[in-house]
């Protein structure tokens, strides 16, 4: 008998044979142990960069390998292999745009909002309601206000630079980990649809 988990996803490069051990958790008895062994899938650039290998598929490599073997699936019923080639690193200039474009970006967005609340007058009528006194920049407000922002931020990100503030994943990570997930269930889908067709 032998027990097999499908990964959620492997990586691959093109050409690279994938053997069942490589997609799948395997639990079998030491006689049968060539099982883990079985090639079950070699992507090819004609995949595209993603692929879905599903269980059928896999239990009949097993099966023509080893035919009285008793196969027990658990957990998903496909794995998704996405097709790595050799990254480009991006060029310091291209980062160096990009960072400046979101600086400007995020500042004038914070300075349009703070426009359109009235801040500056928020902040005035602040300091008129604590002091009695009018003026027109109370810095005794507007600097550790715009500290706040900062350290905000900071907080609410969950990150300083590289450094985590604690185990908890911050709400960009949250979202990039559901855009994932949903991501993944579209291309499983989409290859039952594609299959399908083929029939």
């Amino acid at each position: 008998m032998v027990y097999v988990r499908l990964r959620k996803k492997v990586t691959a490069r093109p050409g690279q044979i994938l053997r069942l051990r490589d997609v799948a958790q395997v639990i079998v008895d030491e006689p049968h142990a060539a099982v883990e062994e079985i090639p079950v899938y070699e992507p090819g650039l004609k995949d595209g960069n993603l692929a879905v290998l599903d269980l059928i598929e896999v239990v009949r490599r097993i099966r023509s390998a080893f035919p009285g073997l008793d196969v027990r699936s658990i957990g998903p019923a496909q794995v998704i292999i996405e097709l790595q080639s050799d990254r480009i690193r991006p060029r310091r200039w291209w980062v160096a745009g990009v960072w400046l474009l979101l600086f400007v970006g995020s500042a004038l967005a914070i300075m349009n909002f703070h426009t359109d609340v009235s801040m500056r007058e928020v902040h005035q009528r602040i300091y008129y309601l604590m002091t009695g006194q009018r003026v027109q920049e109370p810095l005794v407000l507007q600097i550790p206000y715009s500290f706040g922002i900062g350290i905000g931020m900071i907080v609410f990100f969950n990150h300083l630079f590289k450094r985590r503030l604690n185990d908890e994943p911050s709400p960009l990570e949250l979202e990039m980990y559901l855009y994932q997930e949903n991501l993944d269930q579209y291309v499983i889908e989409h290859e039952k649809q594609k299959e399908r067709s083929r029939l």
